[in-house]
This record gives C-alpha cells, structure tokens and sequence, in this order.
C-alpha cells in the first residue's frame, strides 16, 4: 500500500531559549518557506520551552493535525534535551542505542584524542519507527520517524549550520520521493507610493477572501507586496499558473500603476537593469543620513554617491530647487555617470518632505512629495519614493 500523500506540515522550535528571548529563531522561517514552495500548506508554528510534557502535547497535537511535523533543537546531548523522548512518548515506542550511532559517535572523539562523554550516548539513539539523519557538521544525529498513522515526523538540531545542511540533502529529497505537496504555482507583485491598507481597499474583499487562487498583501520594508497563489488543477481543468495568471490580470487592472517589479526583485536590481551595461548614476543626498544610498547597496553602477547634513556650508548654499540641480549635475560629473539624482529631505509637522531631482541624458525631472511620519521611518519611506521616481524616469526615458 502507497504511502499518502504529505499535503500539510507543522513546525515546532524548541528550546527555552526561543521562549525566553535570548535566540531568534530563523529555522522556521526558512522551513515554512521551502515547505510553501513544495506545495505543503503550513499550518502552524510553534515555539516551546525545555519541557517534556509541552513538548509531547505538541507533538501529539500536531501529528493529530497534519501530514508533516518538523522540530528543530532539542536534539542535543543534556538532560534538558528532550525531543526525542516526546517523539518516542508519542508514537509509543522505546528508544535504544544504534550499534552505528554510537560507532560514528565515538569516532568524532577517538579522531580529536579525547574521551567519549558517556552523556553524548543519548545522541546514538533510535526508536524502531525512526531512520537517522546524518549530520556532518555536528554531534545531533536527525530523526526521520515513519508516524503509524502514514504521516511523517521530521526531528533536525537547532543550529542552523546543522538544520539547513540536513533539511537540504537528507529530508527535502526523501520529501520529493514520497510525492509531497502539489503543484503550486505563486506569483508576487511588488508595489510602491501606496500602503496595504490602501492596496486591500483597492482589490476589496471578493479577491482577497478568494480560497483558489489565494491573493495577500504583505507590508516589506522595501515594498508592498501581492502574493498570488494557487495549486494543482480544478475539476474543471484549470491549472493553477491558469487561475494565477487571470487572478494577476485583475490585480494589475486595479493597481498596475503601483506595481514596479515582481517575485524577490530588489530596487538595485530593477534600478540596475533599467539602467543598462552601459548605464550609471551618481547620487546626492541631503538630511537623509544616506538612507538611499543603503536601499541600493555597493553595486558597480552607483558610481558616486554622498550624503549631506542639511546643517553644512554646502546643504545651506543649494536650498533650492535649482541648487539641487546643482548638487545632482555635480554628482553626475564626478562619478562619469549617466544619470545623477538629488534627494533632500526636510521635516514637515509629524511627516517629511522629500524634494528629488533627476538629471538624465534626457533632460530633467523635478518632483515633491510628503511621505508619512519623520525620523528614521520618514528618511527610509524618502528613500524609497526617491527610488520609485528614479525607476520610473528611466524606464519611460531609454537612453
């Protein structure tokens, strides 16, 4: 008899030190993602402390649940170290030690002249329902765990340069084999110069409270992003890149205006294959503490780039709109670039006011605009409207 399909997945992070604030769990993060992307639907997310009966009740509650369950941490040697005791508690099975475990075990230590620590025996364990997960990069042997019920759980260290390494060669391939997930096909737009709020209004709720394809609106910090996602086909016939694609059309219909890039696009890399190979840019900014010059990174077109208090000589001589231009050109003929922006900001009641110059091959673009809140929030939403103009510039003026 086949083994069902894996179609839904739960994550628990363990370690009181997750509970407790004094980690930061990425595991799970970078799990739900790669299990999304394999079609399995990800329906919980846990963190739990070093005890073993929150732990077992999480497991039982979760392989209740779901198809899949994942942990990571607690897979380590002390007694405070306590997943596979609820993995065995769960599925009611008695853990021994594995003759090859314990060789591989003692080996790490024979090889470094040390003395075996009989405590790191714990880590040779195995449960009859379980195969091991080599780790090549630590001590913590992972757990495969064939469930009765036909699911899976799935028990991988901690670290992250031990989980990411297991994840990749030794559980996503065995994944693929049992056929998990369906075929699921996304697509995100990226969208500036308007809020999720104001997004979530515009495509209204008939869209978003959609089943098949699925649309959300997430606030980045970089962008306002539409997620479009959909999987396998309808009894009809439809495929899911089908429903996807006609689902994308109305959403561009409604805020195709705001929509800059698609997928994991940054501004640098939409900025920088706008530009050109053969394009470059200078860039001036005044009062931004250099917020635009971070959004785009050290690439190799930002051939010039400066930042300026608004208290210097030179920020008090170019306060106008022509001196900025001023500031823009300068920036242009230093870097020997193509294009050049000016970007000031300045203070306006509980918000900012952002004025941008672009000088191009072209000619001259001037704009003004207000973006919500000051500070550090004000200079970053500066940055990133001053980025949105530069973008647009370009691509409606090649060359």
């Amino acid at each position: 008899m086949s083994d069902p399909p894996i179609l839904s997945a739960e994550l628990l992070s363990i370690g009181s030190e997750l509970t407790v604030g004094e980690t930061r769990d990425t595991n799970a993060g970078d799990l739900a993602r790669d299990l999304t992307a394999m079609g399995i639907v990800v329906r919980r997310i846990q963190a739990l402390p070093d005890d073993l009966e929150a732990v077992l009740d999480a497991f039982r509650a979760a392989a209740g649940r779901s198809d899949l369950v994942v942990s990571t941490g607690g897979l380590g040697p002390t007694p405070d170290d306590l997943t596979r005791e609820a993995i065995a508690a769960a599925v009611d099975e008695t853990p021994v030690v594995d003759a090859q475990l314990e060789q591989w075990l003692r080996a790490l230590w024979s090889r470094r002249r040390l003395p075996f620590p009989e405590m790191n025996l714990k880590q040779a364990w195995l449960i009859p329902s379980a195969s091991p997960l080599p780790n090549p990069n630590g001590t913590a042997p992972g757990w495969w765990v064939d469930r009765p019920d036909g699911g899976v759980i799935v028990a991988l260290p901690g670290p992250p340069r031990e989980m990411r390494p297991m994840w990749n060669d030794a559980v996503r391939p065995r994944l693929g084999e049992r056929g998990a997930g369906t075929d699921t096909v996304t697509r995100t737009l990226r969208l500036a110069g308007i809020g999720e709020s104001q997004v979530a209004e515009l495509l209204g709720d008939e869209l978003l409270r959609r089943d098949d394809p699925v649309v959300a609106t997430y606030a980045r910090a970089d962008a306002v992003d539409v997620r479009i996602a959909a999987r396998g086909t309808t009894a009809g016939g439809s495929t899911a890149a089908e429903r996807v694609a006609a689902a994308a059309a109305a959403i561009i219909e409604l805020v195709g205006d705001h929509v800059w890039a698609e997928g994991e696009m940054t501004w640098s890399g939409a900025i920088g294959e706008a530009l050109g190979p053969s394009g470059s840019l200078g860039l001036v900014e005044v009062g931004t503490g250099g917020s635009l010059a971070r959004l785009l990174g050290d690439v190799e077109w930002l051939t010039f780039a400066e930042s300026l208090a608004a208290s210097t000589a030179t920020a008090r001589g170019h306060r106008t709109a022509e001196g900025l231009e001023h500031l823009a050109r300068r920036a242009r003929e230093l870097g020997e670039a193509t294009h050049a922006i000016g970007v000031r900001i300045r203070e306006r009641g509980s918000d900012t006011a952002v004025s941008t110059v672009i000088v191009g091959p072209t000619g001259v673009q001037r704009e003004r605009c207000v973006v919500f809140l000051g500070g550090p929030t004000g200079r970053t939403r500066a940055a990133l409207a001053a980025a949105d103009l530069l973008l647009r510039h370009i691509r409606s003026r090649p060359g």
